[in-house]
């Protein structure tokens, strides 16, 4: 890929500064002095051309826990309890370590866009380092969690299940690690495509092991085969993201292990690590409170929430694909000093934010009947999930929207705002109103999903304001460039 920026910049009659950029890149398609309807056009296809192998990629992840419960499911009730106890506490884990390598979505596509090449890969040492020292001290949790297990569940045994089954996960965390904060070095170098060819073979691989581990009755080890197979899987997926690095594409941002480097200057990272947590974090873990309060609603409703709950993660990967790559975008132009660019770029993210809002509303609220019978035949349950499931659809149309100016954030380097905002809106607003609205008011898992809807668009709305009408491009610049000086 070659660049040729010349950056010109020019005090205007009011003493400030207006950056002007022009550049000619071969591959990402943008040519010198196009108008302004061709740039659009062409950064519109490159967002959407780098989002869809991104959702191939969530949804493949997204699945290896998924078979884990399908798997352990057919065993008894008991091992499907003490794994979907496991699961959920592992997944409310590793929101933190996704969360804490978005930093990168901002730190290696501002540097690469800047041409520092070298802090790329410096950058991408320093946060799996980081990811790692969290991990110690989360993995010792996991290898005794029964102890927090029975807090939470009368029953002994499934604690002691599902703390066997988090000690099987905890050898396959620091797979999982490499390859997130790997996905993420390779992205900012526009590479898009590696995650999903890995899983493309790691995914049939992770459904063989669970029935080889799970179930052959010569291979076979019951329920612990489950978190093996997954691990397994895990450290397979890094390892075949490292061969793609070494043996197809990404070598240009690597220079070799730093240690040195990589083990000290966390600090900017660390807060930029810090408030991408809480954005992710602060929702996943108001979901488990709502379907926590579900169960004294009784059984059917615990039953739909189950429904509802696992269809919004599913659907979640769609928009936060393509946060990640509209991200990843924005870092880009603001890293290269082009304002202009970096605008139309998020633009176009809350026009794709509009039109994923609208398509997933009708597709979930419209067939919101069928779908619940997919999972379900229990009369009972159908009523009550067709309701709050239709809801969710309704709530697709804001919660899009927020998942991408979540990333335009991130782009931005405002992940401090992005935080703020989660924590408020969905410990202040969302949660005491849906717990108000379904247990006050009578309206029962309903008003769980009607608290939880108004809260997503108040949310939406306010990130809309600040990157709309709060941006301050020439400062989001000049703090770029001091990251990738303080970098050197």
């Amino acid at each position: 890929m070659k660049h040729d920026p010349i950056l010109q910049v020019l005090p205007d009659q009011k003493s400030k500064l207006v950056i002007t950029s022009r550049r000619y890149d071969s591959i990402n398609g943008i040519q010198e002095n196009p108008s302004e309807d061709c740039h659009r056009n062409k950064e519109f296809w490159i967002i959407l051309k780098a989002s869809l192998p991104l959702v191939t990629t969530f949804f493949l992840q997204f699945s290896l826990t998924l078979v884990s419960i399908f798997s352990v499911g057919h065993i008894g009730k008991d091992e499907l309890a003490a794994v979907s106890l496991a699961i959920m506490t592992f997944n409310v884990s590793v929101s933190i370590f996704n969360g804490m390598a978005t930093c990168l979505d901002t730190l290696c596509a501002q540097a690469y866009g800047a041409k520092r090449y070298d802090l790329v890969g410096i950058y991408f040492q320093k946060c799996t380092c980081m990811i790692l020292a969290a991990y110690i001290p989360m993995a010792f949790i996991w290898c005794f969690s029964s102890h927090l297990f029975a807090l939470i569940v009368p029953d002994r045994k499934l604690a002691v299940l599902a703390e066997k089954f988090l000690r099987g996960m905890s050898l396959g965390a620091p797979g999982y690690i490499f390859f997130e904060t790997g996905k993420r070095f390779l992205q900012a170098q526009g590479i898009f495509v590696a995650g999903q060819y890995c899983l493309f073979i790691a995914a049939p691989i992770n459904l063989l092991l669970n029935y080889l581990l799970v179930w052959n009755k010569h291979f076979g080890i019951g329920l612990y085969g489950a978190p093996l197979s997954t691990s397994i899987s895990y450290w397979l997926m890094s390892l075949l993201l490292l061969c793609y690095v070494r043996f197809i594409d990404g070598k240009k941002c690597w220079d070799g292990i730093n240690l040195q480097e990589a083990l000290r200057g966390w600090g900017t990272m660390f807060n930029l690590a810090l408030n991408g947590t809480a954005m992710m974090l602060s929702e996943f873990v108001a979901f488990e409170i709502l379907t926590l309060s579900v169960s004294r609603l009784g059984t059917a409703s615990l039953a739909a929430q189950s429904i509802t709950s696992s269809l919004a993660t599913l659907l979640f990967q769609i928009p936060f694909g393509i946060s990640v790559a509209a991200s990843t975008r924005i870092a880009y132009h603001v890293g290269a000093g082009s304002i202009n660019m970096a605008k139309m770029a998020s633009r176009i993210t809350l026009n794709l934010a509009l039109v994923v809002g609208v398509l997933s509303f009708l597709v979930v609220f419209i067939f919101r009947a069928n779908i619940v019978r997919i999972f379900t035949t229990d009369q009972e349950v159908v009523k009550y999930a067709t309701v709050s499931v239709g809801i969710l659809g309704i709530n697709q149309l804001f919660d899009c929207s927020n998942v991408l100016l979540a990333g335009c954030l991130r782009g931005q380097g405002r992940q401090h705002i992005g935080s703020a905002l989660n924590i408020f809106v969905y410990y202040v607003i969302a949660v005491p109103l849906a717990l108000h609205l379904a247990f006050k008011t009578g309206l029962g898992l309903k008003g769980l999903w009607i608290g939880i809807g108004i809260g997503v668009s108040i949310l939406a709305i306010s990130e809309g304001y600040f990157v709309l009408f709060r941006s301050n491009w020439p400062a989001i610049l000049q703090s770029a460039q001091k990251r990738n000086s303080l970098g050197s």
